[in-house]
């Protein structure tokens, strides 16, 4: 079976082109399309060779995007497939499912429409992800596809760990509560790390570490997310690029008042200028940021000692929430490729039986790795996310199901 997995941004579109059977899978082409209805939009394909193509051209919306892509996977110089009927099915990736899904789901025009009602839950995520299956809807009309929501995974949190201590009528009226991100991610990681261990991975305690410009936490507990770090929104939780993480709302309203601000200016403030940028004046790449530190930048320096510190109580946090840890996993960016931030992160935390091998840990970047010391209780691994796969599985999955009924 052909998958193709689509993840649709505001200005941009990523893809996969995925060949399934029951046991293997390969990438046969993947690629980005970026500045969607801007000046100088572009389309970076990379063939199953490794051979990379720029394509530039006007792509005024995410239907032209699309059908962009559709037009390089057939074509006989970059495709990799003869015509568009080989491919069987296509999977989105959706941020927000609400409460209303907690699996991924055979799209039809009911599932859309509940799909929209979450449109004020996401407004920048949930829009350009719909435009995703309505151009496919135009372009494809016969082939079935899925939606794979960033937030479903998190839909196993008892109530006492995703409800705020507001009014239960804003709850209620507005659906104000912890949602938590990456699910896709963390629970691709936290099963492919017991895979990677030969462990039960219904039977272990396991923190999930994504960390990248976006950055979350997950405690799971014999399979199921049990807390998150991000909550109603992204913003949520720990320090990241640009994000400011946990801040006190009387800190936000006070500044709301001394700058003479509304929302929408505090929302580019704490989504835009905040996080490790805002911290260093610096950046928010974390390998500029360490090149600074290392040279002596007192700002670079305290900016990840703070990164480090708010994933480290993070951590403390779930070991309580989950009665102990099993299994520490990094992935992400940062998480897959940075052994400072990893070093720093379970740095004093042998009370909870974390023990890094530093000598394992040091230059490791981007694949499965054991790294903490042999024979200690928890097993501290890397585990590189895969999404779009996670995507891939979830579609052939339900579109097989569908078939056979």
């Amino acid at each position: 079976m052909k998958i193709l997995v689509l993840n649709c941004g505001s200005s941009s579109i990523k893809y996969q082109l995925f060949s399934m059977s029951d046991s293997e899978w390969d990438v046969m082409a993947k690629g980005v399309i970026e500045k969607i209805g801007l000046k100088g939009s572009f389309l970076k394909h990379q063939k199953e060779s490794g051979e990379k193509v720029l394509l530039e051209g006007e792509i005024l919306d995410h239907q032209t995007g699309i059908d962009y892509i559709l037009g390089v996977l057939v074509s006989e110089r970059h495709g990799c497939i003869k015509n568009l009927e080989e491919i069987d099915a296509v999977g989105h990736r959706v941020v927000h499912g609400g409460e209303e899904f907690n699996s991924s789901v055979f799209i039809t025009p009911e599932v859309v429409t509940k799909m929209e009602e979450c449109i004020d839950l996401a407004p920048l995520h949930n829009p350009p992800n719909l435009k995703g299956i309505s151009a496919i809807q135009q372009l494809l009309p016969h082939v079935p596809q899925v939606g794979v929501f960033d937030t479903a995974y998190h839909q196993t949190m008892p109530k006492h760990a995703y409800m705020y201590a507001i009014p239960q009528s804003l709850y209620k009226k507005y659906g104000i509560r912890r949602y938590g991100f990456h699910g896709t991610s963390h629970r691709f990681v936290s099963k492919r790390a017991c895979e990677f261990l030969n462990l039960d991975y219904k039977s272990q305690k396991i923190v999930s570490c994504h960390l990248g410009n976006g950055a979350s936490i997950a405690a799971i507990k014999n399979g199921e997310s049990v807390d998150t770090s991000m909550g109603f929104t992204p913003i949520e939780g720990l320090i990241m690029g640009t994000r400011c993480g946990d801040l006190d709302v009387g800190a936000l309203t006070y500044i709301m008042d001394k700058e003479v601000i509304g929302t929408r200016s505090t929302s580019i403030l704490l989504n835009k200028h905040s996080g490790m940028l805002g911290i260093t004046g610096i950046s928010s790449d974390a390998r500029e940021i360490e090149e600074a530190a290392s040279k002596g930048h007192a700002n670079a320096q305290l900016g990840m000692e703070m990164y480090d510190y708010r994933i480290r109580k993070y951590i403390g946090s779930y070991a309580a929430a989950l009665g102990g840890i099993d299994v520490l996993i990094f992935t992400g960016g940062i998480g897959e490729n940075g052994d400072l931030t990893r070093s720093g992160v379970c740095k004093d935390l042998e009370f909870l039986g974390i023990e890094m091998d530093e000598s394992l840990n040091k230059g490791a970047r981007g694949k499965e790795l054991v790294i903490s010391k042999k024979g200690a209780p928890v097993k501290v691994v890397i585990i590189p996310t895969n999404e779009e796969l996670v995507i891939a599985q979830d579609t052939k999955e339900i579109v097989e199901a569908l078939a056979n009924r």
